[in-house]
């Protein structure tokens, strides 16, 4: 597919990247129905268009990496509903196809990264803000590998291994990714300094620091402000670029399942971020097109 001359990690060596923002917000925007479990995976069984479209808005503000929309697709989420494994396996397939489209069709170059959210976020019930599952890393592995080889027979510029709420999920992708060879960033979801499951951060991002197909570290999904310190700890344990994408603030209520808005905006200190050595900054909930256009123009 010719929507990007080459490496996403090649291209991190010489410019900042622009990400896109929050998929689901911008399929509300669109007037889609994400009510259900299935999040955003629900428009992508029902209404692939509209998800296309979703990407589309993103790339017309600039951005320079699309995320899939299959962050939230597990194979026993959606048996429960009647998908079998094939039919599974072909949504997860056609999340990168509808980007890879809105790609091709763009002005300028785009990256497809292909979206492997966490365990938490499948049951839907707000788990991966704060991890430790009961589950081992092993069977973690066992949840997150056909996922991610459905995702790369789609053809990928990159994995976005993202919100990840603790180094026991990351440590299961990682060999996840030892054993299929493929390229990824790794982005941690923190609040207060430490993982969501209370891990210190230069612990975290050690553990992810020396593997050869990590191609960036950082963090997405979590409030600005905890931004920077979280690239300072990335810093301090890897010299592989950095990622931020952080929400607007607002803190996810699994119960009512709604956002609580923070009382007021907070700052986006890019320019401190880029020194730090993010090169792949972006935006998650609550971020919109317009959001991501006018942090495009601050590089």
């Amino acid at each position: 597919m010719p929507r990007a001359s080459g490496p996403l990690s090649r291209a991190l060596k010489h410019r900042t990247l622009l990400l896109d923002g929050g998929l689901s917000n911008q399929l509300t925007a669109q007037g889609c129905d994400l009510s259900g479990g299935l999040w955003s995976a629900r428009v992508l069984v029902e209404r692939p268009d509209q998800v296309e479209a979703a990407h589309s808005a993103y790339v017309r503000a600039g951005a320079e990496v699309l995320i899939t929309a299959s962050y939230q697709i597990g194979y026993e989420t959606f048996a429960a509903r009647g998908h079998d494994r094939a039919q599974t396996s072909a949504l997860l397939r056609r999340s990168v196809d509808l980007a890879a489209r809105a790609a091709e069709a763009a002005d300028h170059e785009v990256w497809v990264a292909a979206s492997v959210g966490p365990y938490g976020a499948v049951p839907a019930d707000g788990s991966e803000y704060r991890g430790r599952y009961g589950l081992s890393v092993r069977e973690l592995v066992a949840f997150h590998q056909p996922r991610v080889e459905a995702l790369l027979d789609a053809g990928p510029d990159v994995l976005a291994l993202e919100t990840i709420p603790d180094p026991d999920e990351a440590e299961a992708l990682l060999t996840v990714l030892a054993r299929t060879g493929a390229p990824a960033w790794l982005s941690y979801t923190v609040a207060d300094g430490r993982t969501r499951s209370g891990t210190p951060l230069p612990e975290a991002f050690a553990l992810a620091a020396g593997s050869p197909q990590i191609i960036a570290l950082g963090v997405n999904c979590c409030d600005p402000a905890e931004v920077l310190p979280a690239l300072e700890a990335a810093a301090g344990a890897t010299t592989k670029p950095l990622v931020a994408y952080p929400n607007d603030g607002s803190v996810w209520d699994a119960t009512t399942a709604t956002w609580h808005e923070p009382d007021t905006e907070a700052p986006w200190p890019t320019t401190a971020w880029r020194n730090t050595g993010a090169r792949l900054i972006g935006g998650c909930c609550r971020i919109g097109p317009v959001r991501i256009a006018a942090l495009g123009e601050t590089f």
